[in-house]
């Protein structure tokens, strides 16, 4: 029995060790803990990997201030404090896999381009942003009031300094109207989409990436417009009609290397039925859980 058992741990040991860590980053209005969200898909993927060591993120002392920080904390700082945070941790020096939830995609991609080390394996963004939004149709849970209020602020003045510094969802605003003013005045998204010039580090570093896994949601009412969860937008100067990333300029010209990526096999589309973040455990296990073994 002491002989199995001794079997049995070592077994445990050596699936411990070879299971790749996870970093998770939540989104708007959600926090690092909550059990029917972050803590909730933490359980998933332990269920399935004994042994995994999996960091849920929070920015922030206390959960309230982790939740205040997703609207109100400058992104880059966020990505700052996070990076500060993955670097300290000594289980994550071997390299790390880092799955994001709505803007939490975008915040670890900035994570990807910014922070080399240690090293992020693959990307997942689960609904992510990737050339930011143009509307904020829906909001969150409780969050609607709080929503209302960002609405108003962005329709005021989106690309001010004092509404860029103090309120995330601006910093990945994106007005398809004034393109100008978005290059010149994004303190984040635009510079990590390279839209002022060409940062060599953050395309050498996103390349280095094994995958990067796209989820688009197919019912989604919350991301304006929705192809931005597949890294496309709008066509500029105008609204309504929306053109796959291989139709932007950004990979055109591959300023941040996705042309080589694709090219490479690295970048990988889903598409999941249901709104925004909604999936069930089957798919997750099915389509996220090979990437992350």
């Amino acid at each position: 029995m002491a002989a199995l058992s001794a079997a049995v741990l070592g077994v445990l040991l050596s699936y411990a060790a070879a299971a790749v860590p996870l970093v998770v980053w939540h989104g708007m209005g959600d926090t690092c803990c909550n059990p029917l969200s972050m803590g909730y898909v933490k359980k998933m993927v332990e269920s399935k990997i004994p042994g995994i060591y999996v960091v849920s993120l929070r920015i922030g002392s206390n959960l309230i201030q982790d939740m205040e920080n997703s609207f109100f904390m400058n992104a880059n700082d966020q990505v700052k404090e996070v990076c500060s945070q993955l670097a300290k941790d000594p289980h994550l020096k071997g390299g790390y896999n880092a799955m994001g939830f709505s803007q939490g995609g975008q915040f670890l991609r900035a994570v990807a381009q910014r922070c080399p080390s240690p090293p992020m394996l693959n990307l997942i963004s689960i609904g992510g942003q990737h050339q930011g939004v143009y509307g904020f149709p829906r909001c969150p849970g409780e969050s609607s009031h709080i929503c209302d209020w960002i609405r108003k602020t962005l329709d005021l003045g989106a690309y001010t300094q004092t509404v860029q510094e103090h309120l995330v969802q601006a910093e990945y605003w994106h007005d398809p109207l004034k393109e100008d003013d978005y290059r010149k005045h994004s303190i984040f998204l635009a510079d990590i989409n390279q839209e002022r010039g060409i940062n060599e580090t953050y395309r050498k570093n996103l390349m280095a990436l094994k995958k990067f896994v796209m989820v688009k949601f197919l019912n989604d009412t919350m991301v304006d417009p929705p192809i931005s969860e597949w890294f496309g937008f709008y066509r500029s100067g105008q609204a309504k009609e929306t053109i796959p990333l291989k139709e932007t300029s950004l990979y055109t010209e591959d300023r941040l290397g996705l042309q080589e990526m694709d090219k490479a096999g690295k970048l990988v589309f889903l598409g999941v039925e249901g709104d925004h973040l909604h999936f069930s455990q089957e798919w997750f296990y099915a389509s996220i859980l090979p990437f992350l073994q």
